[in-house]
């Protein structure tokens, strides 16, 4: 039996790009004429995301559909959940102390 060990590469730490930075993708696949595949290996990108910002910028254009939301809408449903998590905690300590001081008081 021989031992086969695999070369994967090793995987490169998430990056994090600015909204202008991502509008500059989407315009040069837009106007510049290039295709994603062709802009993503000129700047070390991956097509896949490069894709994925164009056709996102795609969906803001037209202000979301029934089944994909736009940016906006995918920020807002972001903050909504995140507050609703804080809110469900705080409700949380709240019956915990009421438990506490009701247990305190008899």
């Amino acid at each position: 039996m021989s031992s086969k060990k695999s070369k994967k590469k090793p995987r490169r730490a998430r990056r994090h790009f600015t909204p202008e930075y991502k509008k500059d993708i989407v315009r040069l696949c837009r106007e510049g004429g290039e295709n994603p595949k062709s802009v993503s290996e000129r700047l070390g990108l991956t097509e896949s995301a490069v894709r994925n910002w164009v056709n996102q910028a795609a969906i803001d254009v037209l202000g979301g559909t029934a089944d994909v939301l736009s940016s906006a809408e995918r920020e807002e449903l972001q903050r909504l959940r995140r507050e609703t998590k804080r809110l469900q905690m705080e409700r949380d300590i709240l019956k915990k102390a009421a438990t506490f001081f009701a247990k305190e008081s008899s």
